[in-house]
């Protein structure tokens, strides 16, 4: 088996099914499998995967896995995967035709290469909103790094919406942490960036702008309420996923005061007002990652 393409899902039956109907229209001529994890759904995923199973002849596999939480069922994906590569999409992606024979070739360009990714183009549900700062753009899932295939050199790091490993890694390195990622409605992160700096330390991380997913963004998000909590959120996960704990906590008491200053001073300025609250945001998350308030 060449490639297992792996979907992780919780209550999303109607993306779900969108996301594998893009699977059948794939340009690749190799074998590969469809596994979907099924986190614990209450609606109507298993007969989707049921139906999708019917119209198509390669291996669908469904799995319900009991353990609320993304990394919990990335983890059960690795474990059920034959294949040489697993290709994650997230269940409110759409795949490009070319995603698949795109994401294996760039594999098989050079077998240092361990963890690979491509471009997310965003799918707004209304129009991308003028008050969106450019620095915010990546905690919408948005990826467009290079124009061609390239090394992502650290800190870079393709997004979980579209990426994909060599499963020989997982001999030798642990995979997901299961204390990162989201559980639930809540937004704790940093599960991928944690998991590809130790595969880092004996592979290679490339980005190919030719696998392309088009990734959902509904109308809930789309507002400074709910961009205030993801940021809020990666604070929290930079703190949960560090080991220099101590080190944060100093940091966020010396700038949370300037980031409240310069609230104030620029209290003429919406753009620069919502830049220092999101800071404050973020460092409160800090605080609570270290302390570990935010459970």
């Amino acid at each position: 088996m060449k490639a297992s393409i792996a979907i992780c899902t919780h209550n999303r039956a109607a993306d779900v099914k969108e996301a594998l109907v893009s699977l059948m229209e794939q340009n690749f001529d190799g074998p590969f499998e469809v596994i979907v994890i099924d986190n614990r759904s209450t609606d109507n995923t298993r007969e989707v995967v049921e139906e999708f199973r019917k119209m198509v002849d390669i291996p669908v596999l469904y799995v319900y896995e009991e353990r609320l939480g993304l990394s919990v069922a990335r983890n059960r994906a690795i474990r059920e995967a034959k294949g040489e590569y697993i290709l994650f999409l997230d269940d409110d992606a759409v795949a490009s035709p070319d995603w698949i024979r795109c994401i294996v070739a760039l594999f098989e360009l050079d077998k240092r290469i361990g963890v690979a990714g491509g471009k997310i183009e965003p799918a707004w549900e209304g129009s991308e909103p003028e008050w969106l700062p450019e620095e915010n753009r990546t905690l919408y899932t948005i990826l467009d790094y290079a124009d061609e295939i390239v090394e992502m050199k650290k800190p870079h790091i393709p997004f979980g919406a579209n990426v994909a490993f060599r499963m020989s890694v997982f001999g030798e390195t642990a995979p997901f942490r299961e204390d990162l990622g989201r559980v639930g409605s809540n937004l704790l992160s940093s599960e991928e960036s944690e998991l590809i700096e130790r595969i880092r330390e004996k592979y290679t991380v490339f980005y190919t702008p030719h696998a392309s997913v088009l990734h959902k963004i509904p109308r809930s998000r789309i507002s400074r309420k709910w961009l205030l909590r993801r940021i809020y959120w990666q604070g929290v996960s930079r703190a949960v996923s560090s080991n220099k704990k101590s080190g944060l906590v100093v940091h966020s008491l010396v700038r949370l005061p300037v980031f409240a200053v310069l609230t104030i001073v620029f209290a003429y300025d919406k753009r620069k007002i919502f830049r220092n609250v999101s800071k404050l945001f973020y460092n409160n998350g800090l605080l609570r990652g270290v302390l570990k308030l935010h459970q």
